[in-house]
């Protein structure tokens, strides 16, 4: 991994723990699995339904059944925001998926203290050191709840060709420089920036990496403990937030607009050259790369930049926003379901995926199979950031978090003021 400084990752102060490094095997066996003959089935719930990531995981399940005969792997590939509406519905019921997709943070914490969520920690304990301090987001008072096998960062992809038909020679650095590119791209008959407010979390990437920026780190941690909002630099991410608004970057009607669903999502836009630039995280590239025909343009001119400075912040300017993705086990699952996870991140699977280009791998050993030249810009900023905030949706307990896109979706809306998000949340807080 490039860079010597370490990664702080931000989470829930009920998910941090410090890991100990541990030696593991090299991978799977077939007498691993403890089903001792009998038939198992594994339903597997993930949000890679577009190809590569589609057929990397379909690939997945048939090579663990080819090696465990007796463990059958029933996949379903879903969209993100049909997997975010049906999972919380599913793991209420009486059949919960066995896998299923985790953010970790606060969201696996509501679900640990549910009842929902399977303690996997004995079952790990001789592999988890593999992958890194990145684990101890998927951790609960102290127990490991699932595993990640990607972890990123948000900041903006852009279309190069469309920055120098503004006559943009540089990506912007600092946030003036953001929005004089704004009125660049707005004075070429350009959309500058697109966005999927209909799905709340992409305006929430704004906010938070505004209050990055005006927060120091250590009122980010203690948010996430006491759930206190009243530091005056969460006033302040919204102030700059509302600048941003007042610039009126977006496209029309983004308001309503997906930001991974069909030809007119966020995602699709800069994709088809329509848009300048997106702020989104590191699997972009993928879900772009299925909203358009045109992959060749879109590889030659898809560029990546982190979010800029903000003067007068006491955040780190090389802080950024993150969060990774990763599976748990539901509280009904078979003991194989451990065994699987482990299949799925031994360093060659993990080598295997980042050579996809759509994320970034975690497995010490498998930094080297991201050949992208973009994603490798990423995967060296994701090194060598001084701290990397988890994204507060997940970050926080599942009632504040959805309070915090409630409210700054609000605000993009024009119905909250900056301090009116501020009290939205705080409110939100006092009934977690």
């Amino acid at each position: 991994m490039v860079g010597s400084r370490r990664i702080l990752v931000l989470v829930s102060a009920a998910c941090v723990v410090a890991l100990s490094a541990c030696g593991g095997a090299e991978g799977s066996d077939g007498d691993s699995n403890g089903s001792g003959g009998k038939q198992v089935t594994l339903t597997w719930w993930h949000n890679g339904n577009n190809d590569p990531l589609k057929g990397f995981w379909q690939r997945m399940a048939d090579e663990y059944h080819a090696a465990h005969p007796d463990v059958a792997i029933k996949v379903s590939a879903m969209q993100n925001e049909d997997l975010k509406t049906k999972l919380p519905v599913a793991m209420q019921s009486d059949d919960p998926p066995d896998v299923y997709q985790a953010w970790g943070g606060g969201q696996l914490a509501t679900q640990v203290q549910a009842g929902k969520a399977r303690d996997l920690t004995e079952a790990v304990q001789p592999w988890i050191g593999e992958l890194g301090a990145v684990t101890s987001g998927w951790q609960v008072a102290g127990k490991q709840y699932g595993i990640p096998y990607s972890f990123g960062i948000v900041g903006f992809w852009y279309d190069k060709s469309l920055f120098a038909k503004a006559g943009i020679t540089a990506p912007p650095s600092t946030f003036d420089e953001l929005l004089a590119a704004i009125g660049a791209l707005k004075a070429a008959g350009i959309t500058p920036i697109s966005i999927g407010g209909k799905d709340k979390w992409p305006d929430a990437f704004w906010w938070e990496y505004f209050a990055v920026r005006a927060c120091s780190r250590e009122t980010l941690e203690k948010s996430a403990v006491d759930y206190d909002f009243t530091d005056p630099c969460w006033v302040t991410a919204g102030v700059n937030n509302q600048r941003l608004l007042d610039a009126q970057p977006f496209q029309k009607g983004f308001l309503a607009a997906p930001a991974q669903q069909g030809a007119g999502s966020s995602a699709a836009l800069v994709a088809n050259g329509k848009a300048a630039m997106e702020l989104q995280g590191h699997w972009n590239p993928g879900v772009m790369a299925g909203l358009t025909t045109k992959k060749d343009a879109l590889a030659k001119n898809l560029g990546w930049f982190p979010f800029p400075s903000v003067d007068g912040g006491l955040g780190a300017p090389d802080a950024a926003l993150g969060g990774g993705d990763g599976f748990a086990c539901s509280a009904t699952a078979p003991p194989q379901c451990a065994d699987f996870l482990r299949f799925l991140v031994t360093v060659d699977h993990q080598k295997e995926y980042g050579a996809l280009g759509v994320g970034l791998p975690v497995t010490k050993g498998s930094e080297g199979s991201v050949t992208d030249p973009v994603l490798k810009d990423l995967l060296t900023f994701r090194s060598e950031a001084s701290l990397v905030q988890t994204y507060f949706d997940v970050q926080y307990v599942t009632s504040v978090g959805e309070a915090v896109n409630d409210a700054i979706a609000r605000q993009f809306a024009g119905d909250a003021s900056p301090q009116q998000v501020v009290e939205l949340i705080s409110d939100a807080a006092k009934d977690r």
